[in-house]
């Protein structure tokens, strides 16, 4: 097989006529804020001194987004640096987390045909089909290829290896990466999703984890991938019934969840008042939920929601001394663990994974 499609590969540049950019609404003002968000990023971060990881990996998704609404060939020329460099120096999938740059590299591959970002697609689906040891259920584990741990299913997984799937799907026109996602949402849904509808951080993780404990940003990783995938199944005129009901599910619970006053979610989305709203949660759960309702997953009841989550990550976009927008109130990288070990997280400004949540979301929710 060739996952990448790089056996009969015709150039396809993003263009202003494309679906994706018009119903995005290019001259809005999201996509405005979304592109000083950018420019602010690529300025303060040269892309080869970043890391092959998923923090990385999430902000080059969402500027393959934003190039495709905006055509603004520097979001390409961002990415492309970031991938040439670890072209040249290395990289390795070794776990979920070092998937998601492999997206950006897809949308390169398909822009150029340059073999190499080919090879970087099929290294991913390889991993993801032959490398990674699974849970006795199927479920890829977090860990990848680690032999220290027992197999163990951590829930922003499928956002991190489900986005590779899913496109590179989506490009091909091959099924079975997309049967491959809805295999592990399925797997992960019935060991991780409790009665509310929401996720559990980790199953089979040797650390202890409190009952009744549901992390904001991983449920906004189940929300933002899963729709994402069911729109590429509804463009091929197909439905998924079973990760759909999940979904469901998740974001009735998910809309209780949300603070009126602000917009925002508390970090631990059924301890409001706890510990802390949350920006990079708040971003990919309007995400998530504006891809549903604009491809007919959710209805219109959604939009107040949408709205209002819309507003709470404008409030957590403060300016820097040169008057340009820093995205601030992201709780930094998140292991399992006790209430308390949430609560030990702290905020910070800037980081990649939460500048990514909140161009996706600018993007996503913009022309709706």
């Amino acid at each position: 097989g060739d996952p990448a499609g790089s056996g009969a590969c015709t150039p396809t540049a993003p263009s202003a006529d494309d679906a994706f950019a018009i119903e995005r609404a290019p001259g809005s003002e999201s996509v405005a804020l979304a592109r000083a968000v950018a420019d602010r990023w690529i300025a303060e971060h040269p892309a080869e001194s970043l890391p092959w990881d998923w923090g990385e990996g999430t902000v080059m998704l969402a500027l393959v987004d934003l190039y495709r609404v905006t055509q603004h060939a520097p979001y390409r020329d961002y990415y492309r640096r970031y991938i040439d460099h670890h072209l040249e120096y290395g990289y390795e999938i070794t776990t979920s987390d070092r998937c998601p740059p492999a997206v950006a590299a897809l949308a390169l591959h398909e822009e150029t045909c340059a073999a190499p970002y080919g090879a970087i697609v099929d290294d991913a689906l390889r991993y993801l089909d032959e490398e990674a040891r699974r849970t006795e259920q199927g479920g890829i584990s977090h860990l990848g290829v680690s032999p220290l741990f027992e197999p163990t299913l951590w829930v922003d997984s499928l956002f991190m290896f489900g986005n590779v799937l899913v496109r590179a799907g989506e490009r091909s026109g091959d099924a079975p990466p997309l049967d491959e996602f809805s295999n592990q949402f399925k797997i992960f849904a019935s060991l991780l999703q409790d009665e509310p509808g929401l996720f559990r951080h980790a199953y089979n993780w040797a650390a202890p984890q409190d009952p009744d404990v549901y992390w904001a940003r991983g449920n906004a990783w189940v929300t933002a991938a899963g729709y994402e995938y069911l729109r590429v199944r509804a463009a091929r005129g197909e439905r998924d019934e079973a990760v759909a009901g999940a979904l469901d599910r998740q974001v009735a619970a998910v809309l209780d969840a949300q603070d009126p006053d602000t917009g925002l979610w508390w970090t631990i989305m059924n301890r409001p008042g706890e510990i802390y709203l949350e920006t990079s949660a708040t971003a990919l759960f309007a995400a998530g939920l504006a891809r549903g309702l604009r491809h007919g997953f959710l209805d219109a009841s959604v939009r107040p929601a949408i709205d209002l989550a819309l507003a709470g990550v404008r409030s957590r976009i403060e300016t820097d001394g040169s008057g340009r927008p820093v995205v601030t109130g992201i709780s930094g990288p998140t292991s399992v663990g006790k209430l308390a070990d949430y609560a030990a997280v702290e905020l910070r400004d800037d980081i990649s994974y939460g500048v990514g949540a909140v161009l996706l979301a600018l993007v996503e929710t913009s022309g709706l």
